[in-house]
């Protein structure tokens, strides 16, 4: 049986039809039609659905669609502002810790969260903050170097592509 999943996504209130059985990586991808959240493992191992529901990192994958009925969501579309990127996306580009972008959005979020209750991070915080996101191509260090850049007010200029 459906039922209406009323929350905020990304501050604005959101109404979508779900199915029991529907995971909030279902709702977010296919009844929102935001697509930024990936689905990866589908068992909460690689961190690529990662959202914020509450301001706290969930894997979109294992939380039922039902439980984020009344809950406060921001997927990776909710992070900039505007054409100006968050901070941490920003250093990500300037410190080369994107490649493929697959994992990005889910260690954005990860990074996002941990900021925001930590500003002031030590790389091992940084590295057990994204323990939950695995990345194939950049080796983690210049994530980690990047999200340590944000957290140390390092000045990221990230000029547009020609």
């Amino acid at each position: 049986m459906k039922s209406v999943i009323t929350c905020e996504i990304n501050g604005e209130p959101r109404d979508a039809l779900a199915d029991g059985r529907d995971t909030l990586l279902e709702l977010l991808r296919d009844r929102l039609g935001l697509t930024g959240t990936k689905e990866g493992c589908g068992n909460g191992n690689c961190g690529a659905c990662t959202v914020l529901m509450n301001g706290e990192p969930v894997c979109a994958c294992l939380v039922l669609a039902g439980e984020a009925h009344g809950a406060k969501i921001t997927t990776i579309e909710g992070i900039a502002r505007g054409n100006t990127l968050h901070p941490v996306q920003s250093a990500l580009i300037a410190h080369g810790g994107t490649q493929c972008g697959f994992c990005t959005p889910g260690i954005v979020l990860s990074a996002v969260a941990l900021l925001d209750r930590n500003p002031h991070p030590s790389p091992h915080e940084i590295r057990h903050a994204i323990a939950g996101n695995l990345c194939r191509c950049t080796g983690y260090d210049k994530i980690v170097e990047a999200i340590a850049a944000v957290a140390h007010g390092t000045n990221i200029d990230v000029k547009p592509a020609p």
